[in-house]
C-alpha cells in the first residue's frame, strides 16, 4: 500500500479569531499610566480592573461587567483623548 503525501490542496487553513476586546487588566494599566490622580471615588473599582481579565469574570461576589460600570459612573473627570478612547472601548464590553 502506497502512502499518500500531502498537497497544498489538502492543507486546511485555520483562521483564529481576533479577540474582541483587551483584557481588563491591561486597559485598567493604561487607565493608571493616563490618569495621574484618580478621583477617589474610582479607585477601587481600578483596582478591582487590575484582577479582571474577561468582562465574564467575577470580582468577589460581583460580576466584572458591573465593575466597569461602577468605574465608569466614577470616572466623569477623567479627560482627554485616552480617557474618550477607553471610555468608548469599556462602554463596548458591557453592550
Amino acid at each position: 500500500m502506497r502512502k499518500r503525501q500531502n498537497t497544498i490542496n489538502d492543507l486546511k487553513v485555520v483562521h483564529a479569531e481576533k479577540p474582541k476586546h483587551r483584557d481588563l487588566y491591561i486597559i485598567a494599566a493604561e487607565i493608571r499610566k493616563d490618569w495621574k490622580n484618580v478621583y477617589f471615588a474610582a479607585v477601587p473599582y481600578l483596582k478591582a480592573l487590575h484582577q479582571l481579565n474577561s468582562i465574564n469574570d467575577m470580582f468577589i461576589m460581583e460580576p466584572a461587567d458591573m465593575i466597569v460600570r461602577y468605574f465608569l459612573g466614577n470616572a466623569t473627570t477623567w479627560r482627554g483623548e485616552t480617557a474618550r478612547r477607553i471610555k468608548a472601548e469599556l462602554k463596548d464590553m458591557i453592550k
